[in-house]
């Protein structure tokens, strides 16, 4: 009797479009697709006989349709330009972005590539100092490797243009570079079609996850938490949304349907996220089987499967069950996480032994069950894990005592599942949702979206004709599960700042689809070491500018505070920089602030300017045309804008210069003041400043400059 072997790659991308800068951010759908979807089908094809299941969520999918039809992404959109015509921040950009792959398997191969990572440094200062060092040939050399290696070596290899590109390693041309990046979108259009041909031949099954990827269970009430982690400290206030749990599964059905042609039998709960009441919603929606963790069956039926390694009862994990009519399987853990985790660094050839030795002495009946992530694992092995998957698969064929089976083919030929009386809350992490809720930073997250959708569900009780149908998808795409991996101390990347910016970005867009004001804390990063920014400068005593847009003299701003903006937040954002620095300073009378712009004022033409100042009450200061010497001040009261005042002391000319009398603001001595600048242009935020967070400004007391004296 062979052993049933069932393997599923999850493949899942959060939805990484910025609503405000009506762009993706972050560039890992189209690297993904160039470098794993796709490829991961063409091995495949190599082995007729085996069959596996991919499981595909919608936010992914909806990403790769919207490539398809001509989206772009800001890592992209920093590849088209010439060389030659890079500006300063845009060299930064590339230098500080341009190197984010995997360094041994990725960059290392490349002799170019590694010359250029080892110019800027591994580790390295001033990015803007360092960029005077490479020549335009060099930037262009940085911008085309970084989209080549992110291509899968199949597809370098069989592909003429790409394998040439490879071979010839330095001095490409814009013409090339252009070419590769239309061989992306190539690889990008296949991807679909390719999914769909291959389900359709029954070699692969394709299951799916709720469409923005969240957690199930903590959408239906985020303190079911309490059940698997009690001494958790939760958020203040408790999310309760069965409607929006039932619509994310519904959601993902339709658009998988409307994809494929068909309805997916098979769904895989988001990070595994399992609880009793959200397996009734599924079971409501007509999915026929689900997995999840070996822990969560543990818990479930109180017994302990392991003494280290070891499993103790291994028929106990290696069967099907049922819950509320629907199959539940559970992963062996130790044999995913191998895949996942530790085989990269094995050579392959003795990895695919000791897996399949696993696996051969792990039951002699029933079904294993190997569920991991399908993309990510794979630059940390040689060749992009080709050489693992083929060395794999074609032992997994050739074998007489393995047989790889679909999960839908199973439950045909096996109908008989045992039933479970309850299900253990919590995800294939620890058993628990402890990556999503409980720290200080997850909490504010989960009440900043319990804030925004009760606003806009008393919205929608008193405009019950209003279409409210797209700020509910804001609402849904808030509640992804990777916006919260990445908040907390869990895990670590360089964009932390990027997730924080789109996740409250789409809650502020809630409150604009519906023609609201968003609420001030919204324009506060969740993240701690990105709410309060302190200046390079600190002000050193009172000042008098004239305010004339112009650098009048030495002395003028010489006491004032100053922010260097190029050396705030998050990489993502200096490219997009319009202005170096900030200074800011006052007397008895008033607040000044003058920003310097860092490129020439050609590019400032129709622009709108807000000061947003969030504390110590809502106030926004508004230049309609930043070249105009009006601004006007507005009062948020009871979440309605009222203008209050005008203020004719702003100039744009050289500089941006502005006095802001204390009278007129209603700010007086020794408060605080928590303000940022906006920049838009055809209703789109492409500025700000700082880039992340609030500038604290402390008013002074009357006699500050005798204080400040020496």
């Amino acid at each position: 009797m062979s052993i049933n072997l069932a393997i599923l790659w999850h493949m899942h991308q959060p939805y990484y479009y910025d609503p405000l800068k009506n762009k993706f951010m972050l560039p890992w759908v189209r690297l993904h697709a160039t470098k794993d979807y796709l490829d991961m089908l063409l091995i495949l094809k190599k082995f007729p006989e085996l069959k596996i299941t991919f499981n595909l969520v919608p936010s992914l999918l909806k990403q790769l349709k919207e490539y398809e039809n001509g989206a772009t992404d800001i890592f992209f959109e920093h590849t088209i330009i010439p060389a030659e015509e890079l500006n300063e921040e845009q060299k930064v950009f590339i230098l500080e972005n341009f190197f984010l792959a995997n360094w041994k398997n990725m960059i290392y191969p490349f002799k170019r590539y590694r010359e250029l990572l080892e110019k800027r440094g591994k580790i390295y200062g001033d990015p803007l100092k360092i960029s005077k060092k490479f020549t335009p040939q060099e930037f262009r050399d940085i911008q085309v490797l970084f989209n080549l290696v992110w291509i899968d070596p199949l597809h370098r290899e069989k592909d003429f243009f790409l394998k040439e590109l490879q071979n010839k390693e330095a001095n490409f041309t814009e013409e090339e570079k252009k070419l590769l990046l239309d061989k992306h979108i190539e690889i990008i259009k296949q991807i679909i079609p390719s999914y769909k041909e291959m389900a359709k031949s029954g070699q692969i099954e394709l299951s799916v996850s709720p469409f923005y990827h969240p957690i199930l269970p903590l959408i239906y009430d985020n303190y079911k938490a309490k059940e698997c982690m009690p001494y958790a400290l939760l958020p203040q206030y408790n999310f309760k949304a069965p409607e929006d749990a039932q619509t994310q599964i519904n959601k993902a059905i339709s658009y998988f349907e409307e994809i494929f042609g068909f309805k997916p039998y098979g769904m895989w709960p988001s990070e595994g996220s399992v609880s009793e009441e959200i397996i009734k919603l599924i079971a409501q929606a007509g999915i026929k089987w689900i997995a999840t963790d070996e822990e969560i069956l543990s818990k479930s039926i109180n017994e302990k499967f392991r003494v280290g390694e070891n499993l103790i009862n291994p028929s106990m994990l290696y069967q099907m069950y049922e819950f509320e009519g629907v199959k539940i399987f559970f992963r062996d853990r130790i044999l995913s996480d191998l895949i996942g985790f530790v085989y990269s660094s094995w050579d392959a050839q003795k990895a695919v032994d000791d897996f399949l030795k696993r696996v051969r002495s792990s039951t002699t009946s029933g079904i294993v069950s190997v569920i991991l992530d399908g993309e990510n694992a794979w630059e940390y092995y040689e060749n992009d894990g080709n050489i693992f998957l083929e060395k794999l698969y074609g032992s997994l064929q050739k074998s007489k005592d393995i047989k790889t089976i679909t999960f839908s083919d199973y439950l045909r030929q096996n109908p008989y599942a045992t039933t479970l009386k309850k299900i253990f809350p919590g995800s294939w992490i620890n058993a628990n949702f402890s990556i999503w809720i409980g720290h200080e930073e997850d909490n504010l997250s989960w009440d900043y979206l319990y804030k925004v959708r009760q606003e806009l569900l008393s919205y929608q009780k008193e405009n019950p004709n209003k279409n409210t149908s797209q700020a509910w998808e804001e609402i849904y795409i808030s509640e992804g599960s990777d916006w919260n991996w990445w908040y907390g101390d869990e895990h670590y990347t360089e964009t932390k700042d990027v997730f924080d910016d789109i996740y409250r970005h789409h809650l502020m867009s809630v409150y604009l689809k519906i023609g609201k004001e968003p609420p001030s804390f919204l324009y506060i990063p969740i993240s701690k070491k990105m709410r309060e920014i302190k200046p390079e400068i600190e002000p050193k005593g009172f000042i008098y500018p004239k305010i004339d847009g112009k650098i009048t003299g030495y002395f003028e701003w010489l006491e004032a505070g100053r922010f260097n903006l190029q050396r705030m937040g998050g990489s993502m954002h200096r490219a997009e920089s319009l202005f170096s620095y900030l200074y800011y300073g006052f007397n008895r009378q008033s607040l000044f602030l003058r920003l310097d712009p860092f490129s020439s004022l050609k590019d400032f033409e129709d622009l709108k300017l807000h000061i947003q100042i969030i504390e110590p009450k809502r106030i926004k200061i508004v230049c309609d045309n930043i070249k105009a010497q009006l601004a006007e001040v507005f009062f948020q009261e009871n979440e309605i804008w009222i203008k209050k005042k005008e203020i004719e002391s702003v100039v744009f000319n050289e500089i941006f210069e502005i006095e802001l009398p204390f009278e007129i603001i209603d700010i007086k001595q020794e408060e605080n003041i928590y303000l940022f600048i906006e920049i838009f242009k055809n209703c789109y935020l492409i500025d700000r400043a700082p880039i992340i967070g609030f500038i604290k400004i402390h008013i002074p007391p009357y006699d500050f400059d005798k204080l400040m004296w020496f």
